[in-house]
């Protein structure tokens, strides 16, 4: 059954506001997304307000949820503080000596920290990020690979697209079908090549533009790790978006994750951005499992011949110079390339060949790194 726009503009006039008005004429909603029983907008308010709209952020997704057809709603909060003009820093209290009072050295009071609202997704043993600072590395075939090559090693492995600007994963694995709803009303992810497998790009159109405030991200990264049927898993790897932003924070306040790794091509330009990424999961005390170089260099399928396009060893020695494993160099190869893009990827396509060998060499290293998480389950 689908869903209209206008159905979900109904339901949401039935919604009272802190204002006394209803939702619809509140001033409040962005655009309204309805596709294929999926409803996406968010509810923008003033950052003193929020805490009073929280509730009527929930009876928005309740009513929208008992639309019938409506097999999914992420409504977002967002929050945006109003520009006005900077507080004075307030006067030093000191001795007559001139030196600073005791008290002037006490760290700032703070709330409880982000990562406190971690909390283990029921059924996985570990989950892992690959991530990179920049676009255009091939993190999204580095993972999908991973991913299977982990199998190969005889784990359960799921992998989740978490790059909601520009998901990859249903062209990697030429996934077209929709997730299903179990009876607890979460999503089934769909199985392919032996993964559990879920993208926000199974819930939408590949030319929809996501066009979405850092909230919505936020939120949907958390119902597509909370409210999806995982299973029983050894390592749920998770493809995130380039950069270190929302998408990243999230992750790591969401869940403990047991480690990142960091793609990156062996060029300056690329690994300044690994570096960003780098420091940003240590930060946030998230171990680094590793670094692997993509398109270390270029073998030539007619001669073997390499070529070292992006030049070479760029990302051995970063990873040797912050005392972080390299977990390896996988080459750019026509068969890699065309094997993505027909959505069979080389480990799965090519199993006995070289470079399905490279990413299960590799695989063999990050499990390794895993045995505790993953004996502990």
């Amino acid at each position: 059954m689908s869903v209209t726009q206008q159905q979900v503009i109904d339901a949401l006039a039935k919604v009272a506001t802190p204002r006394g008005v209803a939702l619809t004429n509140a001033g409040v909603l962005s655009a309204i997304t309805a596709n294929d029983g999926k409803v996406f907008f968010s509810i923008n308010v003033e950052a003193t307000e929020a805490r009073a709209w929280e509730t009527v952020r929930a009876a928005a997704e309740a009513a929208v949820r008992a639309i019938p057809g409506v097999t999914m709603a992420m409504i977002a909060l967002t929050a945006e503080r109003k520009a006005g003009p900077a507080a004075p820093p307030p006067a030093p209290h000191r001795h007559s000596h001139g030196v600073q009072n005791v008290s002037a050295h006490r760290p700032p009071q703070s709330p409880a920290s982000p990562m406190s609202k971690q909390s283990e997704i029921p059924g996985i043993a570990a989950v892992i990020a690959v991530a990179s600072g920049k676009g255009g590395v091939g993190k999204s075939t580095t993972a999908l690979n991973l991913a299977l090559g982990l199998r190969d090693l005889g784990l359960r492995v799921g992998l989740l697209d978490a790059d909601i600007y520009g998901p990859s994963v249903p062209r990697l694995t030429g996934i077209r079908e929709k997730p299903q709803l179990n009876d607890d009303k979460k999503m089934i992810p769909i199985q392919r090549f032996g993964l559990a497998i879920m993208s926000i790009g199974f819930l939408v159109e590949e030319e929809t533009a996501m066009i979405w405030r850092g909230p919505m991200v936020m939120s949907a990264i958390t119902q597509m790790l909370r409210d999806v049927a995982w299973g029983t898993l050894d390592v749920l790897v998770v493809d995130m978006p380039p950069g270190t932003g929302d998408a990243q924070l999230t992750l790591a306040q969401n869940v403990p994750l047991k480690g990142a790794i960091i793609v990156s091509t062996p060029q300056d330009l690329s690994l300044i951005d690994a570096r960003r990424g780098l420091a940003m999961f240590k930060k946030v005390n998230v171990p680094v499992l590793g670094i692997i170089e993509n398109m270390s260099y270029f073998q030539c399928p007619h001669c073997g011949t390499q070529s070292d396009i992006f030049g070479h060893g760029g990302a051995r020695h970063e990873a040797e110079r912050l005392a972080v494993p390299f977990l390896g160099e996988i080459p750019l190869h026509m068969s890699i390339r065309a094997t993505s893009d027909s959505g069979t990827p080389v480990v799965e396509s090519e199993p006995n060949g070289p470079h399905a060998a490279i990413y299960r060499a590799i695989g063999a290293k990050v499990r390794d790194q895993l045995q505790g998480a993953i004996a502990a389950a």
